[in-house]
């Protein structure tokens, strides 16, 4: 079967062709500006970010990593404070945590959704450990129970800062994710919902107060110009990037349209497998496809002969990998459903450019191989 081509879990150079026209018309209009950092380009999709969020203060980072640990710092995260995290999510969450001065405090997630688990959270939170912020990761593309999480922040006082890299545009109660928290950081790495052709991010908040700290720290800490009044970073997006993204935004509602649909296409040919899905509610916008199978190296290598290709996104969890065993000991409470996801997930190819032929050469090798 070598001369199928093959069907990617994500494919950014597909987008570029859908919009290219646009794209490079955009790109045509930055590179003929005279500000090339921080420029008009930046500035229009702060704005046109925040409008599609419905309002609240947008702020263009270099990419996703900064942009949680911007966010922390931002809402008062200071040094040695516990923040608590999933350990199964990207490693970039608990490197922000950790960039930010802070100490993860390793949160299991529900078998169900893959996401926090709220009841390993509450076992925190009745103890005697402080937390001073809690980063919900909204994985795959679904939200997290922000409506409970937002009513123990404020029983508990923390800090809640939503990472949302994978779900731009996911809604929970009808809401856009991003709203909830105090601040929100999006990664808009190409394979994204919303994607930029290289690296980018975004933090945004309802709060003037946090964004104007945002603000000051993705540049150097200044509040006037060549003054630090605290030690800050270069964090600022691009131009090029911000006048691409600006494109992508126009597409992103109709992009995870495709995502949906594309997912109830595989849901109803897998309905009668033996295999784990996750339970999904209506504001999921797909970024991957989560399956769960005792066979899952198995079903990855049969895809493959069929040129499909499958990803497994986090082989370990967090708090098994070699950098953050010193954090372990702030962690009581059971990870083993993460351990559990990390042994049995296997995302499916999933993005808005797949062709129907496409989709369906994937549902024929997943069924074919449980047949």
């Amino acid at each position: 079967m070598s001369d199928l081509t093959p069907v990617f879990p994500a494919n950014p150079a597909a987008s570029y062709q859908a919009h290219r026209e646009e794209i490079d018309a955009a790109l045509k209009t930055a590179l003929g500006g005279t500000n090339y950092i921080l420029g008009e380009q930046v500035n229009a999709f702060e704005r046109e970010y925040a409008e599609w969020m419905g309002g609240g203060y947008a702020v263009g980072l270099a990419n996703g990593t900064d942009a949680v640990e911007l966010c922390l710092r931002a809402c008062g995260v200071q040094p040695g404070d516990l923040v608590g995290i999933p350990t199964h999510t990207a490693v970039a969450t608990a490197t922000a945590v950790v960039r930010a001065g802070a100490r993860p405090v390793f949160l299991d997630i529900n078998p169900e959704t893959y996401l926090l688990d709220l009841a390993s959270l509450e076992k925190v939170l009745v103890s005697e450990r402080k937390l001073a912020a809690v980063v919900p990761v909204h994985l795959y593309g679904q939200a997290v129970d922000m409506t409970t999480l937002m009513a123990w922040a404020e029983i508990h006082g923390f800090q809640v800062v939503e990472d949302c890299s994978q779900a731009h545009g996911a809604l929970w109660d009808g809401c856009k994710v991003g709203t909830f928290g105090h601040a929100a950081a999006y990664s808009c790495y190409p394979t994204k919902n919303l994607g930029a052709i290289g690296d980018a991010g975004v933090a945004f908040t309802l709060s003037l107060e946090v964004a104007e700290h945002i603000l000051s720290l993705r540049q150097y800490g200044w509040r006037e110009r060549y003054i630090s009044s605290e030690v800050g970073m270069n964090s600022r997006l691009d131009e090029l990037q911000a006048a691409i993204l600006r494109v992508k935004l126009r597409h992103l509602d109709a992009d995870n349209a495709r995502r949906r649909a594309i997912a109830s296409q595989y849901d109803s040919a897998f309905s009668t497998l033996e295999i784990m899905r996750p339970s999904v509610h209506e504001g999921h916008v797909f970024h991957q496809y989560t399956i769960g199978t005792g066979r899952r190296n198995d079903l990855k290598a049969y895809l493959a002969e069929r040129q499909v290709v499958a990803g497994i996104l986090y082989p370990q969890p967090i708090h098994r990998q070699p950098a953050y065993l010193e954090y372990v000991d702030e962690s009581t409470v059971d990870l083993s459903a993460s351990e559990e996801a990390c042994r049995t997930l296997l995302c499916l190819p999933m993005h808005p450019h797949l062709s129907d032929e496409e989709v369906a050469r994937v549902i024929d090798g997943v069924v074919s191989f449980f047949a």
